[in-house]
Protein backbone atom coordinates (compact mmCIF):
# COMPACT_ATOMS: atom_id res chain seq x y z
CA UNK A 1 0.00 0.00 0.00
CA UNK A 2 0.79 3.47 -0.57
CA UNK A 3 0.69 6.34 2.43
CA UNK A 4 0.40 9.58 1.75
CA UNK A 5 1.01 12.24 4.38
CA UNK A 6 -0.63 16.02 3.51
CA UNK A 7 1.06 18.46 5.69
CA UNK A 8 -0.47 21.50 6.49
CA UNK A 9 0.27 24.31 8.82
CA UNK A 10 -2.90 23.68 11.01
CA UNK A 11 -3.78 19.68 10.29
CA UNK A 12 -1.46 16.80 8.87
CA UNK A 13 -3.90 14.11 7.17
CA UNK A 14 -2.33 10.32 6.69
CA UNK A 15 -3.99 8.43 3.88
CA UNK A 16 -3.22 4.54 2.99
CA UNK A 17 -4.13 3.77 -0.64
CA UNK A 18 -4.53 0.38 -1.56
CA UNK A 19 -4.39 1.37 -5.91
CA UNK A 20 -6.19 4.02 -6.56
CA UNK A 21 -8.64 3.63 -3.26
CA UNK A 22 -8.42 5.44 -0.44
CA UNK A 23 -8.88 2.88 2.54
CA UNK A 24 -7.49 4.05 5.67
CA UNK A 25 -6.89 8.03 6.89
CA UNK A 26 -6.30 9.96 9.99
CA UNK A 27 -5.77 13.50 10.44
CA UNK A 28 -3.34 15.17 13.69
CA UNK A 29 -2.52 18.30 14.34
CA UNK A 30 0.50 19.59 12.98
CA UNK A 31 2.94 20.55 15.32
CA UNK A 32 6.35 22.35 13.85
CA UNK A 33 8.73 20.77 17.39
CA UNK A 34 7.74 17.30 17.00
CA UNK A 35 10.41 14.89 16.94
CA UNK A 36 10.50 11.78 14.70
CA UNK A 37 10.50 9.67 17.71
CA UNK A 38 7.18 11.31 18.59
CA UNK A 39 5.92 10.99 14.83
CA UNK A 40 6.63 7.50 14.89
CA UNK A 41 4.56 6.79 17.83
CA UNK A 42 1.60 8.82 16.07
CA UNK A 43 2.09 6.50 12.70
CA UNK A 44 2.24 3.94 15.33
CA UNK A 45 -0.73 4.11 16.63
CA UNK A 46 -2.76 4.95 13.56
CA UNK A 47 -1.49 1.67 12.27
CA UNK A 48 -2.46 -0.11 15.56
CA UNK A 49 -6.09 1.29 15.42
CA UNK A 50 -7.12 0.13 11.84
CA UNK A 51 -4.87 -3.17 12.76
CA UNK A 52 -2.98 -2.45 9.64
CA UNK A 53 0.74 -4.19 9.30
CA UNK A 54 3.68 -1.90 9.01
CA UNK A 55 5.29 -3.96 6.30
CA UNK A 56 2.06 -3.55 3.83
CA UNK A 57 3.06 -0.16 2.77
CA UNK A 58 5.81 -0.60 0.55
CA UNK A 59 5.83 3.11 -0.20
CA UNK A 60 5.26 6.48 0.60
CA UNK A 61 4.93 10.14 -0.58
CA UNK A 62 4.75 13.75 1.46
CA UNK A 63 3.15 17.20 0.45
CA UNK A 64 4.41 19.39 3.25
CA UNK A 65 3.92 23.16 3.26
CA UNK A 66 5.83 23.35 6.69
CA UNK A 67 9.18 22.47 6.34
CA UNK A 68 10.37 21.94 9.91
CA UNK A 69 8.08 19.09 9.80
CA UNK A 70 8.96 17.40 6.72
CA UNK A 71 12.32 15.80 7.41
CA UNK A 72 11.20 14.43 10.75
CA UNK A 73 7.81 12.92 9.62
CA UNK A 74 9.75 11.69 6.80
CA UNK A 75 12.49 10.10 9.04
CA UNK A 76 9.13 8.76 11.39
CA UNK A 77 7.63 6.92 8.21
CA UNK A 78 11.26 4.86 7.56
CA UNK A 79 11.02 3.75 11.28
CA UNK A 80 7.70 2.53 11.09
CA UNK A 81 7.64 1.01 7.49
CA UNK A 82 11.25 0.89 6.54
CA UNK A 83 10.41 3.21 3.44
CA UNK A 84 11.76 6.28 2.22
CA UNK A 85 9.38 8.58 1.47
CA UNK A 86 9.04 10.85 -2.28
CA UNK A 87 8.72 14.78 -1.34
CA UNK A 88 6.10 16.51 -3.72
CA UNK A 89 8.64 19.85 -5.05
CA UNK A 90 11.00 20.30 -8.04
CA UNK A 91 12.02 17.39 -9.84
CA UNK A 92 9.12 15.05 -9.31
CA UNK A 93 6.50 14.93 -12.59
CA UNK A 94 3.19 15.70 -11.81
CA UNK A 95 2.03 15.93 -15.47
CA UNK A 96 0.67 19.51 -14.90
CA UNK A 97 2.35 22.14 -16.59
CA UNK A 98 3.14 25.08 -14.14
CA UNK A 99 2.95 28.82 -16.28
CA UNK A 100 3.74 31.04 -13.36
CA UNK A 101 6.38 32.82 -12.15
CA UNK A 102 9.09 30.99 -10.21
CA UNK A 103 7.47 27.88 -10.31
CA UNK A 104 9.45 26.84 -7.62
CA UNK A 105 7.49 28.27 -4.71
CA UNK A 106 4.14 26.70 -5.17
CA UNK A 107 3.08 24.79 -2.17
CA UNK A 108 2.84 21.33 -2.76
CA UNK A 109 -0.67 21.10 -1.58
CA UNK A 110 -1.92 23.70 -4.25
CA UNK A 111 0.14 21.18 -6.73
CA UNK A 112 -1.86 17.63 -5.41
CA UNK A 113 -5.20 19.23 -5.12
CA UNK A 114 -4.90 20.89 -8.73
CA UNK A 115 -3.47 17.27 -9.96
CA UNK A 116 -6.29 15.10 -8.21
CA UNK A 117 -9.00 17.73 -9.26
CA UNK A 118 -7.94 17.81 -12.77
CA UNK A 119 -7.65 13.44 -12.36
CA UNK A 120 -11.09 13.54 -11.88
CA UNK A 121 -12.93 16.75 -13.22
CA UNK A 122 -11.04 17.63 -16.29
CA UNK A 123 -10.39 21.11 -16.74
CA UNK A 124 -10.61 24.11 -16.93
CA UNK A 125 -11.11 24.21 -13.39
CA UNK A 126 -11.00 26.46 -10.15
CA UNK A 127 -9.67 24.84 -7.14
CA UNK A 128 -10.91 26.19 -3.44
CA UNK A 129 -8.67 25.78 -1.03
CA UNK A 130 -10.03 26.35 2.40
CA UNK A 131 -7.42 26.35 5.05
CA UNK A 132 -5.58 28.35 7.12
CA UNK A 133 -5.35 30.70 3.99
CA UNK A 134 -8.04 30.51 1.32
CA UNK A 135 -6.21 29.49 -1.99
CA UNK A 136 -7.93 29.95 -5.46
CA UNK A 137 -6.46 28.27 -8.48
CA UNK A 138 -6.95 28.15 -12.27
CA UNK A 139 -6.07 25.36 -14.35
CA UNK A 140 -7.17 25.57 -17.84
CA UNK A 141 -8.39 22.45 -20.03
CA UNK A 142 -4.95 21.51 -21.04
CA UNK A 143 -3.97 20.76 -17.42
CA UNK A 144 -1.93 23.95 -17.11
CA UNK A 145 -2.09 25.83 -13.92
CA UNK A 146 -2.23 29.74 -14.42
CA UNK A 147 -2.01 31.11 -11.08
CA UNK A 148 -4.66 32.51 -8.18
CA UNK A 149 -4.98 33.97 -5.33
CA UNK A 150 -4.62 34.42 -1.64
CA UNK A 151 -6.62 35.40 0.86
CA UNK A 152 -7.08 34.84 4.62
CA UNK A 153 -8.34 32.04 5.80
CA UNK A 154 -12.04 31.82 7.76
CA UNK A 155 -10.14 31.39 10.73
CA UNK A 156 -7.72 33.96 10.67
CA UNK A 157 -10.33 36.16 9.44
CA UNK A 158 -12.44 35.20 12.82
CA UNK A 159 -9.25 35.91 14.73
CA UNK A 160 -8.25 39.00 13.61
CA UNK A 161 -11.40 40.06 14.48
CA UNK A 162 -12.22 38.95 17.74
CA UNK A 163 -8.85 39.63 19.14
CA UNK A 164 -8.71 43.37 18.10
CA UNK A 165 -12.78 44.21 18.42
CA UNK A 166 -12.42 44.43 22.52
CA UNK A 167 -16.33 44.07 23.10
CA UNK A 168 -16.60 41.25 20.17
CA UNK A 169 -17.00 37.64 21.34
CA UNK A 170 -15.39 34.44 19.49
CA UNK A 171 -18.11 31.77 18.03
CA UNK A 172 -18.39 28.58 16.28
CA UNK A 173 -17.96 29.16 12.46
CA UNK A 174 -21.22 28.24 11.07
CA UNK A 175 -23.73 29.62 8.94
CA UNK A 176 -26.73 32.11 10.53
CA UNK A 177 -30.11 30.95 9.38
CA UNK A 178 -29.70 34.60 8.17
CA UNK A 179 -28.13 37.15 6.41
CA UNK A 180 -28.89 39.81 8.92
CA UNK A 181 -28.05 38.73 12.38
CA UNK A 182 -29.91 39.63 15.35
CA UNK A 183 -27.71 39.68 18.02
CA UNK A 184 -23.65 40.26 18.57
CA UNK A 185 -23.07 36.28 17.88
CA UNK A 186 -24.80 36.21 14.64
CA UNK A 187 -24.01 38.96 13.44
CA UNK A 188 -20.33 37.94 12.91
CA UNK A 189 -20.72 34.43 12.19
CA UNK A 190 -23.27 35.89 8.70
CA UNK A 191 -20.26 38.42 8.58
CA UNK A 192 -17.43 35.89 8.40
CA UNK A 193 -19.40 33.11 6.58
CA UNK A 194 -21.45 34.62 4.12
CA UNK A 195 -19.09 36.97 3.68
CA UNK A 196 -16.39 34.29 2.92
CA UNK A 197 -19.05 33.14 0.77
CA UNK A 198 -19.77 36.25 -0.99
CA UNK A 199 -15.90 36.70 -1.18
CA UNK A 200 -15.85 33.35 -3.37
CA UNK A 201 -18.34 33.68 -5.32
CA UNK A 202 -17.69 37.18 -6.64
CA UNK A 203 -13.93 35.88 -7.40
CA UNK A 204 -15.34 33.03 -9.11
CA UNK A 205 -16.89 35.73 -11.48
CA UNK A 206 -14.14 37.13 -11.81
CA UNK A 207 -11.84 34.19 -12.87
CA UNK A 208 -14.12 32.89 -15.33
CA UNK A 209 -14.40 36.82 -17.05
CA UNK A 210 -10.82 36.44 -17.35
CA UNK A 211 -10.08 32.99 -18.24
CA UNK A 212 -13.07 33.63 -20.82
CA UNK A 213 -14.24 29.81 -20.54
CA UNK A 214 -17.31 28.00 -17.97
CA UNK A 215 -15.34 26.10 -15.18
CA UNK A 216 -15.74 22.93 -12.77
CA UNK A 217 -15.38 24.58 -9.27
CA UNK A 218 -13.97 22.35 -6.58
CA UNK A 219 -13.45 23.09 -3.48
CA UNK A 220 -11.67 21.68 -0.63
CA UNK A 221 -10.88 21.83 3.18
CA UNK A 222 -12.33 21.61 6.39
CA UNK A 223 -14.37 25.10 6.38
CA UNK A 224 -15.69 24.64 2.67
CA UNK A 225 -18.79 22.89 3.53
CA UNK A 226 -20.33 25.57 5.51
CA UNK A 227 -19.26 28.27 3.44
CA UNK A 228 -19.76 26.53 -0.29
CA UNK A 229 -23.65 25.86 1.03
CA UNK A 230 -24.08 29.62 1.10
CA UNK A 231 -22.61 30.24 -2.64
CA UNK A 232 -24.30 31.17 -5.90
CA UNK A 233 -21.76 28.97 -8.13
CA UNK A 234 -22.02 25.41 -7.59
CA UNK A 235 -18.93 24.08 -6.12
CA UNK A 236 -18.32 20.26 -5.24
CA UNK A 237 -16.75 19.16 -2.01
CA UNK A 238 -13.84 17.08 -2.33
CA UNK A 239 -12.32 16.27 1.46
CA UNK A 240 -9.50 14.23 -0.21
CA UNK A 241 -8.26 15.77 -2.98
CA UNK A 242 -5.17 16.32 -2.35
CA UNK A 243 -4.71 12.29 -0.88
CA UNK A 244 -5.59 11.38 -4.33
CA UNK A 245 -3.23 14.39 -6.37
CA UNK A 246 -0.56 12.44 -3.94
CA UNK A 247 -1.30 8.89 -5.37
CA UNK A 248 -1.56 9.99 -8.71
CA UNK A 249 1.75 12.27 -8.53
CA UNK A 250 2.96 8.85 -6.82
CA UNK A 251 2.22 6.96 -9.66
CA UNK A 252 3.88 8.99 -12.34
CA UNK A 253 7.48 8.90 -10.08
CA UNK A 254 6.73 5.28 -9.14
CA UNK A 255 10.20 2.77 -10.34
CA UNK A 256 9.49 -0.09 -12.38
Amino acid sequence: MLLTADVGNTNIKLGLFDGDTLVYKLRVATHSGKTSDEFAVDLFTFFQIYEISAQSVTASIISSVVPKVTQPLREAIQIVTGVKSLVVGPGLKTGMTLKIDHPETLGGDIVCGCVGAYEKYGGPLIMIFMGTATVIAYVDDHFTYHGGTIAPGVGISLDALTQNGALLPSVDLRAPKSVIGTNTIDCIRSGIMHGSACMLDGMIDKFIAECGKDCRIIATGGLAPQVIGSCAHTIAFEENIILYGLNSIYQRNRKN
